[in-house]
């Protein structure tokens, strides 16, 4: 690895040593001169320390190596490095377990009791900052979430502990987001895309999923196991935090953040059918979604923790039939059959009548 050398300019550096107070020249030229000398004096200090710095990664680079060196010349090392990997994998098997709903294993080592301890500092949070715009109990818009979630949360197979509450923000931003423990805080501005309690059914089944499969507490379990690893890599190999933990975020924890934000989608969409809500109110959604994201130039899907609208749609398509089937089979099935065939027909029911009526 090259050291790379800051240069220090001389003349900065006698202004950071040697300079002295003019005396043949005005007030106003003194601070001015003042001014130049400790700007370059910073200047000069920021070089400096940046320099010693990098000197210090060298060294710690190398010492690291050297610690390797030492390591890996032990006769018992093959041994060693097997003992800690057997270790290491039998935890990681050990604490395997399965989502709900869409089955996929996963590691995660948060007790349920410690993510609800989070997600209550969370909420104290989000109500410092929103607790102002909260709109009343009484509001159309309050009472509008209240009735969608009456109708999720009995299909959510969530524990009957939790302690649910529904918070709407007068705020023009187009986001939800369900705490877990129950907090639902809804924005007044995602109800205008939502365009109706079948749409919103959709946006509220998302963020409901998050709680049921327990995804922030498999982020924490993550970003424990990645933070052991980047410390690993810059002190055996020497590589920057900074680097190791950018090519972490690009590999593994963006691509794991959109695939949890695809699985709420497929949890979400199951539950708001099986809660009679059409299903197809997701896709309409995201359509919607999408033409927003047009008008607001969102960044690249590998740089972002949520797959793009357009990927959110194509998924959406495939599990369709299986969400109509939810749908189907459901207590709401055959009611909700008969409204749709009754509104094709009513077109030719409207026409016949007032064919009747000339």
């Amino acid at each position: 690895m090259l050291l790379r050398r800051i240069f220090i300019s001389p003349a900065w550096h006698a202004a950071c040593l040697h300079s002295t107070q003019p005396t043949l020249h005005s007030m106003r030229t003194q601070t001015s001169l003042q001014q130049s000398y400790q700007r370059a004096f910073q200047t000069c200090a920021r070089q400096q320390a940046l320099y010693r710095r990098q000197a210090f990664n060298y060294q710690r680079f190398q010492s690291s190596r050297n610690l390797f060196r030492r390591w890996r010349a032990r006769p018992t090392f093959v041994y060693e490095v097997g003992g800690i990997m057997v270790i290491t994998g039998g935890f990681y098997i050990y604490n395997q377990e399965q989502v709900p709903v869409s089955n996929r294993y996963r590691f995660n080592v948060v007790r349920p009791d410690y993510e609800a301890q989070l997600g209550q500092q969370q909420y104290e949070q989000t109500m410092q900052e929103f607790g102002r715009k909260i709109l009343p109990a009484c509001s159309p818009e309050h009472r509008m979430v209240q009735s969608v979630l009456n109708r999720l949360i009995p299909n959510s197979g969530l524990p009957s502990d939790y302690k649910w509450e529904a918070h709407v923000i007068d705020d023009e931003m187009k986001n939800a987001f369900v705490i877990p423990g129950g907090k639902v805080f809804v924005f007044r501005g995602i109800l205008d895309v939502a365009e109706g309690e079948d749409g919103l059914a959709a946006v509220l089944g998302h963020e409901i999923a998050h709680n049921v499969a327990h995804h922030a507490a498999e982020r924490m379990s993550q970003g424990w196991v990645f933070l052991a690893v980047e410390y690993l890599v810059s002190g055996f190999i020497g590589i920057d935090l900074g680097i190791s933990n950018l090519v972490i975020q690009l590999a593994f924890t963006l691509p794991g953040s959109r695939a949890q934000e695809s699985e709420a989608d497929y949890i979400g969409l199951l539950m708001m059918a099986q809660s009679c809500y059409n299903p197809r109110a997701a896709m309409r959604l995201w359509s919607r979604m999408e033409q927003v994201e047009k008008g607001q130039g969102t960044p690249p899907q590998f740089v972002s923790t949520h797959p793009s609208s357009h990927n959110r749609l194509e998924k959406i398509a495939k599990w369709l039939p299986e969400a109509d089937h939810k749908l189907e089979s459901s207590e709401c099935g055959f009611t909700t059959r008969f409204a749709d065939d009754f509104r094709r027909r009513m077109p030719d029911f409207g026409l016949s009548y007032m064919n009747d009526a000339k």
